[in-house]
């Protein structure tokens, strides 16, 4: 039996573009539920790293996978997060946002086993659901019949300001240069893995950020999403 998901927003685009943040507010503007799929990624990342498995390892990574219990709940805690990310139980939602994940999470979420462990999930979660979905290939793999397709870009510079404010949080010592060199590292891997590439679907909306506020973007967006819905109300 088909899924349905004419309500769902895929938002997808490159590492810190701001996608968790605009989605949020995104989701909040138009009552909808977020689902940031990168950090079920992260999540499995951080369970490899514990367990000690290679990011190359994908036979154990897949594996690995299945047999954890990922999940996403509405925050509970008021310390800035914009969702618990529980890991088996146990509340990850700051761990997995540390330099060790950022570094590691591209080869483990390029296995084709671990997305496929991930993919059906994914799905459910967003049948018939108004949700607003995060990721790197949820326009193009994870639901291409979404109702509405964004792809969220800016520049590796803007990028790696961004990312710069969020990493001192747990890495003092961390420079612009070397998180720059990770994005643009990260760009080119995503960009060229055979599973499931980085690459704005034909049909979305490509939104580039830069010199926006944050507030702007979410008012851009979220009437695109109020216009893509009075269409689908229209067309039942």
């Amino acid at each position: 039996m088909g899924h349905d998901h004419r309500w769902v927003v895929a938002i997808d685009g490159p590492a810190a573009a701001g996608k968790s943040t605009v989605a949020r507010k995104v989701a909040d503007a138009t009552g909808s539920l977020l689902f940031d799929t990168g950090a079920l990624y992260r999540a499995v990342t951080l369970a490899a790293l514990r367990a000690g498995i290679a990011p190359s390892d994908g036979e154990a990574l897949t594996a690995l996978t299945q047999h954890s219990r990922i999940s996403l709940q509405p925050p509970t805690v008021a310390d800035g997060r914009q969702v618990d990310v529980l890991l088996d139980g146990e509340d990850v939602t700051w761990e997995i946002r540390t330099a060790p994940i950022d570094a590691a999470v591209s080869e483990v979420s390029a296995h084709p086993g671990v997305r496929e462990a991930l993919l059906d999930t994914q799905r459910e979660i967003a049948d018939g659901a108004r949700v607003v979905m995060v990721g790197r290939d949820i326009g193009t793999v994870v639901t291409p019949d979404a109702g509405l397709k964004i792809y969220l870009d800016a520049s590796p510079e803007e990028r790696a300001r961004r990312r710069l404010v969020d990493i001192q949080q747990t890495d003092p010592d961390a420079t612009y240069e070397s998180v720059l060199a990770d994005l643009k590292r990260r760009d080119a891997y995503d960009s060229s893995r055979e599973t499931a590439p980085l690459r704005a679907a034909d049909d979305a909306v490509a939104y580039l950020t830069d010199g926006k506020t944050i507030d702007e973007v979410v008012a851009d967006l979220a009437a695109l999403v109020e216009a893509r819905r009075r269409e689908v109300e229209v067309a039942r």
